[in-house]
Parts: structure tokens; sequence; C-alpha cells
């Protein structure tokens, strides 16, 4: 029996990275509430590509290495990155055949699933957000999705990631 093999590892972490460092990226003050969240984008999509390769143990770390990014509580975004991507990999099937209308739908959803457990997170150890501006991030990665979506599918296609 031949092992299947996987290329293009390196095209996932790069991606991931991309990710991290747009997160990171300054924004000024009247943008800063827009931010998508560019790695649950980045992880909704790998999850649903290569459900075999990227699931809930990468989530785990993307989520830590968020939380150091964004000098939150350990394991924050790490519990709602988890989260995230085990949904994701219930339903990537479905998720596939949609259009990506619906599909923008659905992301926004997972979206502010994940921004409701930071919010919980940070209500237990008594911070609270400024607004509602905190749910902004989930309607500018809804807007973006498709976008994403056809840029990381044409990169994966390209480069024969699999």
């Amino acid at each position: 029996m031949k092992m299947a093999s996987h290329s293009g590892g390196w095209v996932i972490t790069l991606s991931f990275v991309v990710a991290l460092l747009l997160t990171m990226m300054p924004l000024p003050d009247w943008a800063a509430n827009l931010r998508p969240e560019w790695v649950t984008l980045a992880l909704i999509y790998w999850c649903m590509a290569l459900p075999q390769r990227v699931g809930v143990g990468i989530a785990w770390i993307l989520g830590l290495l968020l939380d150091v990014v964004r000098g939150s509580v350990l394991g924050q975004y790490a519990l709602a990155l988890a989260v995230v991507a085990f949904i994701t990999h219930s339903i990537y099937q479905r998720l596939r055949l949609y259009p990506l209308w619906q599909q923008a739908i659905i992301v926004m959803m997972l979206v502010l699933l994940e921004l409701l457990i930071v919010l919980w997170v940070k209500g237990i150890i008594g911070q609270t957000p400024g607004s509602w501006f905190y749910w902004l991030p989930a309607a500018s990665s809804m807007v973006l999705w498709p976008w994403i979506f056809v840029l990381m599918r044409d990169l994966r296609r390209r480069l024969q990631v699999h």
C-alpha cells in the first residue's frame, strides 16, 4: 500500500504567516474595528479545502500564536479557533457546495461565534468591549470571504497543494 504524498505544506504555513502579519499590521484608528479576522478566514478555507491536513490541532496552535500577537489571555483565541475549526470540519462537505454568498454568511456566523467566545473569556476576567464596533470584524470578514476564497483556491490549484 502506497502512502499518499502531501505537497504544499509550505503554502499552508505561508498563508497562516501572512494572515498573522495582516493581523499585526497597524491600521488607522477609524479602520481598526473593521479589521477582518484574517487568521480565522485562512483557517476556515484550509479546513474546508484540506480537512485531512488542517484541523483542530492546527487551529489550537494558531490560536495560541494569535493570543501572543494580540497580547490576550493565553488560550482565549486558541479555544475560539478550535471551536471554529471543529464546526467547519463538521460541515465542510455541505459548505463546499454552497455558492460563495451563502458561504460568506456562514463564515460571518463562524467569526461571530469566535468573537462571542473571546467576549465570554474577556467577561470572565472582567474586560468588556468598548461598543458594538466589537462585532464589525464579522461583517468585514463576510465581505472579504469571496475574494479570499477565490484567491486561495487558485493558489492551491496552481501550486498543486493536496
